[in-house]
């Protein structure tokens, strides 16, 4: 990316670069930058991947700032990152498993099981962002797990 005189972030015009790239990283906050037809939708989910450096770093779109940059929030280190690296739609949402093969286990964010344990057997996921069920499907009964 490059900055057009503090008025923002000029697209790659470069016909072998990707649609996105990073233009700014501060903390776990990163900006990407992408051309008209590549904008991300708030809520999805992007891989910024680097074999050599940092692996595979996710992160989801919190809002849309205009001139084509998203800002989204990295799940996990952004230690590596650099400006101008390409970017990745995961073509979906944030999802994470759901059922009875995740009683007992513990998950990171992006839904992956942290306990040593092994892989999760489930047949369904769920996005993370969804709407909370209606009050009628509450079950207001006293139980014990």
């Amino acid at each position: 990316m490059t900055q057009n005189g503090g008025r923002g972030y000029l697209p790659y015009t470069s016909v072998f670069s990707p649609l996105m790239r990073i233009c700014q990283i501060i903390g776990p906050v990163v900006d990407i930058a992408a051309v008209a037809d590549a904008r991300p939708q708030p809520e999805q989910g992007l891989t910024i991947y680097d074999a050599i450096t940092v692996g595979a770093v996710t992160c989801e779109v919190q809002q849309l700032l205009g001139n084509g940059v998203a800002r989204t929030v990295a799940m996990s280190g952004t230690d590596g990152l650099k400006r101008g690296m390409a970017v990745t739609r995961t073509g979906d949402m944030m999802r994470v498993p759901v059922g009875n093969g995740t009683l007992g286990r513990i998950f990171n964010v992006l839904g992956q099981p942290v306990d040593g344990r092994g892989p999760v057997h489930c047949e369904s996921s769920l996005p993370i962002h969804r709407s909370a069920p209606s009050f009628i499907d509450l079950d207001t009964n006293l139980a014990i797990f």
